[in-house]
């Protein structure tokens, strides 16, 4: 069975936000960091994983990716600070 993850990173704390879907959050992190994506956070130094949830339904990730874009800063602000208070990077973690 394969795992999506729908995921947000910023650049520092209440910085910018990007919100992504990949199968691999380690390895797409990963490439945000080395700055191998090519537009937004590499242009923005979006590279500190804030916040991930993951499902094993590929359909239901790319939604949930598109429903949160569409939210204001401040529900996002809050999802992150419900668990990541300190805005601590995750990807040391994963």
């Amino acid at each position: 069975m394969n795992n999506y993850y729908v995921y947000i990173l910023t650049n520092k704390k209440d910085g910018v936000l990007y919100i992504g879907v990949t199968n691999d959050v380690k390895r797409r992190v990963w490439e945000h960091k080395q700055k191998i994506v090519k537009g937004f956070t590499k242009k923005y130094n979006v590279d500190r994983l804030m916040y991930f949830e993951q499902t094993s339904d590929v359909y239901a990730a790319i939604e949930r990716e598109k429903q949160m874009k569409k939210w204001k800063r401040e529900w996002k602000v809050e999802l992150i600070e419900k668990d990541n208070k300190a805005w601590s990077d995750l990807y040391e973690i994963l």
